[in-house]
């Protein structure tokens, strides 16, 4: 979608500090931080939501979580916790499916 932020980041067309990249996954900095370490990890592939995907998207879901251990194993958190919000309600605001890598801090229970 050439007017997705999140497609434009993974076709190196619009600028972010990219933590991992390769053929199926983007993981860079969010630009408005809610914690110490705040990554986003995408397909580069569009799906715009993680209800939007299906069986055949399997193999890159699961590499997103993988890729957000490596990014935050290489960030040096080992605590940390990983959200995903499907549409407006829930606090998705781009419509990229993608999945949010908090850490640094203490985080507190119930979120949102």
């Amino acid at each position: 979608m050439s007017d997705c932020i999140f497609c434009r980041i993974a076709q190196g067309k619009a600028e972010a500090r990219i933590v991992y990249q390769d053929e199926e996954v983007t993981a860079f900095h969010d630009l408005n931080p809610r914690a110490p370490v705040h990554v986003l990890i995408i397909p580069n592939r569009h799906i715009a939501s993680v209800a939007e995907a299906g069986v055949e998207d399997e193999p890159v879901l699961g590499k997103l979580f993988t890729v957000a251990c490596r990014a935050a194993e290489e960030l040096g958190v080992t605590d940390y916790r990983l959200v995903i919000n499907n549409g407006p309600q829930a606090g998705q605001s781009v419509f990229h499916l993608h999945v949010h890598l908090l850490g640094g801090r203490r985080m507190s229970w119930p979120p949102g």
